[in-house]
């Protein structure tokens, strides 16, 4: 063990730790979660500092062969090299200070070791002095959460766009297979599965798009805000500078805020984030919902669709098989929602000039990214990539329905059809049926208005037809009996 000491006393290290003693009284308090912090948020923080060490050199604040060093440790940080940058529970004390000063510590330690110094010594480099000169934990931590959102959006979205391609792919592959409709899970109009592919493609398309609109607002830092925003003990131009070499070492377009004061207290930016990924839960979790409904049966449920079979579905009925790829996702979409309540309930936490919540809206913001990544690539992969559409049974499924009763509204009326829909269900005869055994309609215009290009999209109203339908002795009898059992 070696000894340090702070303003609290003096307290022992152990010898071999790059962390300093602030660290060592954060460690040994804080065991909520059991879990570190994400790793992007620490590479995050090494980031800010290597940034923030350049800037200050720049500014003469501190020497060009410091803050070399500062920056070279900070790389090795970065680079997933040093786990002593991360030994604190993720949930601490607030503002994150405690992550914060872990970071400060391991750099100034290695750094000084880069220039010849001892662990513990923190000479010529101290983790307050000089790794941290012109920053706080207020500044830094809501600047470090907005840079682990800013990294991990990009596999999320790469997953998005990958699923986004397979559904693509289903809904060119199964563009002509028309199927019922089903609103308020009744029978409504027919739909193809390929407009059903492409809607759900859509969506996925349009709520990585939110995430994106999500992300500008986290390009805007407040670092150089320092304690309450003011940018006392900052330079003047160190925000501006800090954030041209943020930019260049992450690869996003930074730009200071118009107000660090509101962004020390302000986490509207991070909770737009996490709605943008409550989004994605939302939409993902019910396009997993319809496949377990469509995939239901094989013989008592609607069993449109044939999932790829992953595992046996009961310890004991022999041969059942369950949409596990599709619930799992489901359950990865309910946390992610929960992640978003957790950051909402944070953000909505701030009092005066400071939001202390911070480490819990970092950890449920990391946790979202992760598990909606690992769950859409999961859906992709083991789902979405050997899904089958069961034709026969949706061919059988509209030869039994009556969804086609709405295309022929125009022609009949809605009087008029709904009470041959009602003689169809009570008869159990196809509708097509009733409608020639009535006269109404022979078998070649039914035909013509009851195939698939005109049952799933816009189509326009032969004028023509409708008088001559509505003129026919047929149709004129069955009007006029509708109303007299009206009057009746």
């Amino acid at each position: 063990m070696r000894r340090e000491r702070d303003s609290l006393g003096v307290k022992s290290v152990p010898a071999r730790a790059l962390w300093g003693i602030f660290t060592e009284r954060a460690r040994t308090t804080f065991d909520l979660s059991g879990r570190p912090p994400h790793p992007a948020l620490v590479r995050a923080y090494a980031r800010i500092k290597k940034a923030a060490a350049l800037a200050n050199a720049r500014l003469g604040r501190l020497p060009t062969a410091w803050a070399r060093a500062i920056a070279g440790a900070a790389d090795r940080v970065i680079a997933g090299e040093i786990p002593d940058a991360a030994v604190i529970d993720r949930l601490q004390a607030g503002a994150g200070t405690p992550s914060h000063m872990n970071v400060n510590e391991v750099i100034a330690n290695l750094a000084n070791e880069r220039l010849g110094g001892r662990r513990g010594a923190y000479a010529p480099i101290h983790p307050n002095n000089h790794v941290n000169i012109g920053q706080s934990s207020n500044d830094v931590t809501p600047t470090a959460i907005r840079l682990m959102a800013l990294e991990l959006r990009r596999p999320l979205l790469a997953e998005l766009a990958a699923l986004e391609r397979a559904l693509r792919g289903l809904a060119r592959r199964e563009a002509t297979v028309v199927k019922p409709g089903r609103t308020h899970f009744q029978d409504a109009v027919p739909i193809t599965y390929g407009q059903v592919f492409r809607g759900w493609a859509e969506a996925i398309r349009d709520a990585g798009a939110a995430l994106e609109v999500a992300a500008g607002e986290l390009r805007a830092i407040g670092l150089g805000g320092t304690a309450v925003g003011t940018g006392l003990t900052a330079h003047p131009r160190f925000a501006t500078l800090v954030a041209r070499q943020l930019s260049r070492l992450t690869g996003e377009r930074l730009r200071p805020a118009r107000s660090a004061v509101t962004t020390t207290w302000s986490l509207r930016p991070l909770l737009a984030c996490s709605a943008a990924l409550r989004g994605i839960a939302v939409d993902l979790g019910n396009v997993c919902f319809d496949l377990r409904l469509l995939a239901s049966g094989p013989h008592t449920g609607l069993g449109e669709l044939l999932l790829p079979e992953v595992e046996p579905g009961s310890s004991i009925m022999p041969g059942k098989v369950n949409p596990s790829v599709v619930e799992a996702v489901q359950m990865a979409c309910l946390e992610a929602r929960a992640h978003d309540h957790a950051v909402a309930l944070a953000a909505a936490a701030g009092e005066l000039e400071l939001n202390v919540m911070t480490p819990l809206v970092a950890a449920a913001l990391g946790d979202a990214f992760d598990v909606l990544t690992r769950a859409v690539r999961l859906l992709r992969t083991r789902c979405v990539a050997g899904l089958r559409v069961d034709r026969a049974r949706v061919a059988a499924l509209m030869r039994g329905s009556l969804v086609e009763a709405t295309a022929l509204s125009p022609y009949l009326g809605y009087e008029v059809t709904a009470e041959l829909v009602k003689e169809a269900l009570a008869s159990k005869r196809p509708l097509r049926a009733v409608v020639r055994a009535r006269a109404l309609l022979d078998e070649a215009t039914l035909a013509r208005l009851l195939r698939p290009a005109a049952l799933t999209g816009p189509a326009l109203v032969d004028r023509r037809l409708q008088r001559r339908v509505r003129a026919s002795p047929a149709f004129r009898a069955f009007h006029a009996s509708l109303a007299t059992r009206a009057s009746e």
